[in-house]
């Protein structure tokens, strides 16, 4: 069976710079199941994966426009210190959830002042040019359900071991965060877990942190 939109695939992969600074891979871990067409992989990678079948391997180079994007300084800014009120303490590092004009975003404080704090809403991999190194494990088609909700099942699986948080868990390495704001996953970062402890903030901060 080829891959090709609406069917679940299965892929074991690793993502590095194109330098050669290895920065995640599902290796040692259960293979990424996703959705073609669903937009939930950068699209470089969706692209390269289309018309593959169980066994093809791949390993492709993209610009940032084809992974996470270009670094946009429109999405750095500075909020005012009192938006978090309930937070304690505010540290350079911590990830919050925001509401903007594209949606809900993980924004990373840069910054913190007395009365400012500097949040990032890039991707943490923006900007950059990466490698994708892979195979192809599985492929099925997707059930009705699964296609209504745009993501893998966990009782339809095709490993029958993913769930959607776990998926959220790959972001990072060829997942569309901008796509998933469910457990925002940043690489190089994150893919497994790089984000600084999430709080709670009482008032919004560009839209909404909490």
């Amino acid at each position: 069976m080829k891959i090709e939109n609406d069917v679940v695939v299965s892929i074991h992969f690793g993502v590095a710079e194109v330098d050669g600074n290895a920065l995640d891979s599902t290796e040692n871990g259960a293979p990424l199941d996703y959705i073609q067409g669903a937009g939930y992989l950068v699209p470089g990678l969706e692209a390269e994966l289309a018309g593959k079948e169980v066994g093809d391997k791949f390993d492709i180079k993209l610009e940032a426009k084809d992974a996470y994007g270009e670094f946009q300084e429109a999405l750095v800014q500075q909020v005012p210190r009192n938006l978090f009120e309930g937070v304690d303490t505010i540290e350079v590092g911590m990830s919050f959830q925001a509401d903007t004009d594209q949606g809900p975003r993980t924004v990373e404080v840069t910054e913190v002042t007395d009365e400012l704090v500097s949040i990032d809403a890039n991707h943490p991999l923006a900007g950059m040019a990466l490698q994708f190194i892979g195979e192809v494990v599985a492929v099925r088609e997707a059930t009705q359900d699964e296609l209504a909700h745009g993501h893998v099942h966990q009782h339809g699986s095709s490993r029958g071991s993913h769930s959607h948080s776990e998926e959220s868990d790959h972001e990072c390495c060829g997942g569309d965060k901008s796509k998933h704001s469910e457990g925002d996953s940043c690489c190089g970062g994150d893919g497994h877990e790089e984000k600084e402890t999430q709080k709670e903030a009482k008032e919004d901060c560009c839209g909404g942190c909490h």
